[in-house]
């Protein structure tokens, strides 16, 4: 176990696990970013709504390749390292995407963005539990967690405020400038413990192939990812040329509905403790998939009372789901699940499901788009009810 500066007291780590926190902030933030300036960018450069939709894909499709490999790089540049190589690299992609001027310039920008940015979670995860000591892991790893509930909390605001003085153009500079600035940062600042990650072995994953619950978890994440990120990536745009709402009105009304999902995550884990894993997964996929449908069904004040209540029980997923994913296999597989069902799972649910929306909006059937994934979710509530956890065998 590696210790920072051989403390044990959680005050003397914090100045790690909040760098790492930022980081992980900045580096979720620059992937969902281009959602509230969705309707902007889409009006100034004359894209079609499968064209925006399409950006959602390319940048999963980066980030599922490259989180695949990323033991590959850790292995080679040791977790610190990786750390600075993507914070840089990402920024740089993203001031290149700024500074793009065609449609395919954009994609392939998103596209080494998703791939430099899937790069820090394996290493920052390794990274921060190395500087806690262990009987501190619970407390750090929800600070850093927090890091994406801010994100989609704050990226709109982040969005309207630089949007009054700068271009979209220049705030994707901007936030890709912080993130090469705090990259440079964390390597000349920082004073944790670096050493390698391990390349990943396909053997490692190959009991996980005949296990049918692994699958079950693929697909319930995805389901999961889907009711999060799928939904918020193509919300701002559907709010705008649907409803009629300007760009601040539509970004406004997402981050007041973000406010009540950071208690959220502490209140399921309570519940799910008291009632268990699979009831507790099935209730809350069935009520978002519920509130993800109306979302494609309501207007007027109706849709502003859905859009508060169905980001709330969207991230309430994630704690059981992690969990459940835990029992899944023996304890040598267990985190080699994790690193292939979260990959599979933005890509689908954080990649082609906001493509396909955009698809269905450009052909004049947005409000379809969100149905269709409200009823996947809905459909999905059944199927926590066959998983088969180590404990039941």
């Amino acid at each position: 176990m590696h210790k920072l500066n051989g403390k044990d007291n959680f005050s003397s780590q914090l100045f790690p696990l909040f760098f790492l926190t930022s980081i992980f902030f900045l580096n979720f933030t620059i992937r969902i970013i281009i959602s509230p300036l969705l309707p902007t960018i889409l009006t100034d450069m004359n894209l079609t709504r499968d064209q925006a939709g399409s950006f959602f894909l390319v940048s999963a499709s980066g980030y599922f390749i490259s989180l695949l490999c990323s033991g590959f790089v850790s292995s080679k540049l040791f977790h610190k390292k990786t750390i600075v190589f993507s914070a840089v690299a990402t920024g740089l992609a993203f001031i290149g995407t700024g500074m793009s001027q065609t449609l395919l310039g954009m994609r392939l920008g998103l596209f080494i963005v998703g791939m430099t940015a899937a790069l820090y979670l394996p290493s920052g995860i390794a990274m921060l539990t190395s500087s806690i000591t262990s009987r501190n892991w619970g407390k750090a790893i929800g600070i850093h967690e927090l890091a994406p509930n801010l994100s989609f909390l704050l990226a709109p605001i982040i969005c309207e405020g630089l949007l009054l003085w700068l271009s979209w153009r220049s705030v994707l500079m901007v936030i890709g400038t912080t993130s090469v600035l705090f990259g440079f940062s964390f390597f000349r600042f920082s004073t944790v413990t670096d050493f390698p990650g391990e390349s990943p072995r396909l053997k490692s994953f190959l009991p996980l192939v005949a296990t049918p619950s692994f699958w079950l978890m693929v697909a319930l994440f995805s389901l999961g990812v889907t009711g999060t990120l799928g939904v918020y990536s193509m919300l701002p745009l559907y709010l705008v040329k649907e409803h009629g709402l300007l760009q601040s009105e539509a970004n406004t009304l997402i981050t007041m509905s973000r406010i009540l999902t950071l208690p959220m995550p502490f209140v399921v884990g309570w519940l799910s403790d008291r009632f268990g894993l699979k009831l507790t997964l099935s209730f809350d996929l069935f009520f978002t998939g519920i509130s993800t449908l109306f979302i494609g069904l309501l207007s007027g004040r109706f849709i502003q009372i859905v859009i508060f209540c169905q980001p709330v029980l969207a991230v309430c997923f994630f704690p059981p789901a992690f969990a459940a994913l835990s029992h899944i296999g023996s304890k040598e597989t267990r985190n080699i699940a994790v690193s292939f069902t979260i990959p599979i799972a933005f890509l689908l649910g954080g990649g082609l499901i906001p493509n396909l929306i955009g698809i269905l909006g450009e052909k004049g059937f947005f409000n379809l788009g969100f149905i269709a994934a409200g009823a996947l979710i809905l459909l999905g509530a059944v199927l926590p009810a066959f998983l088969k956890f180590c404990e039941d065998s």
